[in-house]
């Protein structure tokens, strides 16, 4: 069914419908668009599957579960012809208080891509609305709307899409906002003209987020560990208690990390971002870690009501605040 609608959308000048959706993205919000064709990923999925073979996606069993889907977006969407991939920046201007030192306020910081509103909701209610307008000009348009939830290797696609580059962090690095950018992609049934270059790695020599990193999670260039990882430590494992040679190195975070990206140099070149719900909400930059361990099934869900804290559910926040507490009592940070 989905072909024979394909085959009887109107011609069209690909470029123009490409140079349209681009310009259409930009009014939505997003910094940075490129459109690429849907097909499957080789040297990516080779990368992915020697990553998992060794043991590096810790408790993210589902990345072994979807790769193939992730390897080629037309096995959950068949009438993908295209793939516009978009960036948006995250970076505010504020930072943490300086209050996480030991024998300071029993505070625990937050990365900075959970300090605002949940991103899933903020850019899937852009990409639905972009949907919409393309729908409106072309009404057999078909699309499906991708945000980290669907197995979409989101980098992978943003490299492709001439977004940017991968980090030896293995985050995404673009020349205009650095790291802090958030990626969506737009699944679309039709043939759009694509980008023909991909930005170089300007990474060079440099090894600042290797030399950071106080777990050396990032066990060789572009290549993290994620049983290592003070990020997924604190939100993506399920645990009960943290290992002990990552809990006795978290530097204060209490949930995610953003150390490797607060030493790269393409992060100087920060702007802050025009997406006011990512403006820090009210505690969301640091909490006080006696808070979140009197917090309830109820209180919790109110308090991180519509935020991306609530990933790691209310076990791993109070698991975290333990954590810290525990590393306070022993003088470590």
């Amino acid at each position: 069914m989905a072909q024979t609608i394909f085959s009887t959308l109107p011609k069209v000048d690909s470029h123009l419908l490409a140079r349209r959706i681009k310009e259409r993205a930009k009014t939505e919000g997003f910094d940075k668009v490129g459109i690429v064709r849907a097909e499957p990923l080789g040297p990516e999925r080779e990368r992915l599957n020697a990553w998992i073979d060794r043991g590096y996606h810790g408790e993210m069993q589902w990345m072994a579960r979807d790769a193939a889907k992730r390897a080629d977006p037309r096995e959950f969407f068949p009438p993908a012809q295209s793939i516009i991939v978009v960036a948006l920046n995250y970076y505010t201007s504020h930072q943490h208080a300086n209050n996480v030192e030991p024998g300071d306020p029993a505070t625990g910081k937050i990365s900075r891509y959970a300090w605002g509103d949940d991103y899933h909701e903020v850019i899937s209610s852009k990409l639905r609305s972009l949907l919409a307008w393309i729908q409106r000009e072309w009404p057999l348009a078909e699309g499906k709307v991708c945000v980290d939830i669907q197995p979409m290797m989101d980098k992978a696609w943003a490299v492709r899409a001439g977004l940017g580059w991968i980090g030896k962090h293995t985050n995404l690095i673009t020349l205009e906002q650095g790291s802090w950018v958030f990626i969506g992609e737009l699944l679309l049934n039709l043939e759009l003209d694509y980008e023909k270059q991909e930005i170089e790695d300007h990474c060079g020599t440099c090894t600042l987020c290797l030399d950071a990193c106080p777990t050396n999670a990032i066990v060789d260039p572009y290549v993290v560990d994620s049983d290592l990882c003070i990020s997924h430590a604190t939100i993506e494992s399920r645990e009960p208690q943290m290992r002990d040679d990552v809990a006795a190195n978290l530097e204060g975070w209490f949930y995610g990390c953003d150390i490797c990206q607060d030493v790269c140099p393409w992060n100087r070149f920060e702007a802050p971002t025009k997406e006011n719900r990512f403006e820090p909400r009210p505690g969301n930059a640091e909490v006080q870690l006696s808070e979140m361990l009197e917090l309830t099934p109820s209180s919790y869900a109110e308090r991180f009501r519509h935020s991306a804290i609530k990933r790691a559910k209310l076990a791993g926040l109070q698991r975290n605040a333990r954590a810290l507490l525990q590393n306070r009592e022993r003088g470590q940070a």
